[in-house]
């Protein structure tokens, strides 16, 4: 595995800084969460006892984010966990946390004092805002940073009004963006022998994900409005119901709308301004009122067949069921099985990253709380058992 020299400590929660750190763990980093005693971090409580969405006191949020990962409880806020804590950074690679700004640097775990006791230390850390700017200190979740970063703006129409993704974007982006960094800061450190802090902001990753969309409108300062899920330059290009289902087309230029035309048969479509991309355009609506009005006399999987014949880019509009199901979504192993303790198998999605030179490896089931608290402790670190038992007397690892 591409990541088996990293070990990386997850002090992460919820949902944006797990998804992070289980795409390291996913490419073979070992990857230690490092909880507090009792509860541990808060995603191991969600859904815990929900019948549908939970098995084995374990949550859906809990069994998927934290597959591959290792358990160590350690008190940080006791002078005695932070000292555990620093054996662990000593011999680690990467600290990844979510925390609110600030909360490192009171526990005496921020980037600085890390580095003191390990230089080659990389550290991460995924906020709302990030650590610099007038608004670091402000709570944020997925939602607050996907209206903030202009996506929801886009999404609907200006009948519905703003939506939200239904992929929580806003979280996942900042772990995606996370694991990026980590991986960017390993690299360099392979070159200057030293680690640094990696700063993402959650908000900063909207941003960066309106790309060419933004710079359109920089260079017009037209400010779009929903578009549902029609294009802003292509026609038709859209979603459409059929007699069974719906159906994505996307005919991108010319070429594609010709092709299109012959395909679907419609001699309305024919007309010889038509064949122009503006023209096409400002007649949108007329476009795509008659293309959805055809396509209502057949199932998906007819036009699926024509369209799929003569190279139009098209696709089903599918629910969880149906994309999880997919031929081609199997054959790159992306619903994978994950045990759990009981030796239960749980499918949840893969990971997106193909390397060829990775050898295929088993999942490993999300860790118990403090499960390897004394394998890590006494068996990487070396700690005799007579200091393990000491700490556990004192409430200081579980």
């Amino acid at each position: 595995m591409a990541l088996e020299h990293i070990t990386v400590l997850d002090l992460t929660h919820m949902l944006s800084g797990p998804y992070g750190t289980m795409l390291l763990a996913d490419l073979g980093a070992r990857t230690i969460k490092v909880e507090p005693p009792g509860s541990g971090e808060g995603t191991r409580r969600l859904l815990e006892n929900d019948p549908d969405y939970s098995r084995e006191g374990m949550g859906a949020y809990y069994l998927t984010l934290n597959r591959n990962k290792e358990s160590v409880c350690v008190d940080l806020k006791s002078p005695a966990g932070r000292e555990v804590f620093l054996d662990l950074v000593r011999q680690a690679d990467v600290v990844f946390d979510n925390f609110s700004v600030g909360v490192t640097e009171r526990l005496g775990i921020d980037h600085k004092a890390l580095s003191q006791v390990n230089p080659r230390i990389v550290t991460c850390s995924v906020t709302g805002f990030g650590q610099t700017g007038p608004q670091t200190q402000r709570p944020a979740f997925d939602q607050v940073v996907q209206a903030m970063g202009g996506g929801m703006s886009i999404t609907g129409t200006p009948a519905t009004g703003p939506t939200r993704s239904g992929i929580p974007i806003g979280d996942l982006g900042g772990g995606m963006f996370g694991a990026v960094g980590v991986l960017a800061a390993l690299v360099e450190r392979d070159h200057t022998g030293r680690g640094q802090h990696v700063d993402i902001s959650m908000l900063d990753a909207q941003i960066s994900l309106l790309n060419y969309m933004a710079t359109m409108y920089f260079m017009s300062g037209h400010v779009p409005e929903g578009i549902g899920n029609g294009h802003f330059v292509h026609v038709p290009y859209n979603s459409y119901p059929t007699a069974d289902g719906h159906i994505i087309i996307a005919c991108i230029g010319d070429a594609f709308f010709e092709r299109f035309v012959e395909c679907i048969g419609l001699d309305a479509l024919r007309k010889p301004e038509y064949r122009q991309q503006p023209v096409r355009f400002a007649a949108k609506a007329e476009i795509d009122a008659l293309v959805g009005a055809e396509l209502r006399k057949q199932g998906t999987e007819h036009w699926l067949e024509l369209l799929r014949a003569a190279r139009i880019p098209c696709g089903p509009v599918n629910n969880f069921a149906q994309a999880l199901a997919d031929p081609q979504v199997l054959a790159r192993d992306m619903v994978v099985t994950v045990p759990l303790p009981s030796g239960e198998a749980m499918r949840m999605p893969g990971n997106p990253v193909k390397l060829s030179g990775a050898q295929p490896k088993a999942f490993t089931p999300p860790p118990r709380l403090g499960e390897q608290t004394s394998e890590v402790l006494g068996g990487w670190l070396g700690y005799p058992a007579e200091r393990l038992e000491r700490l556990r007397e004192d409430g200081v690892i579980a």
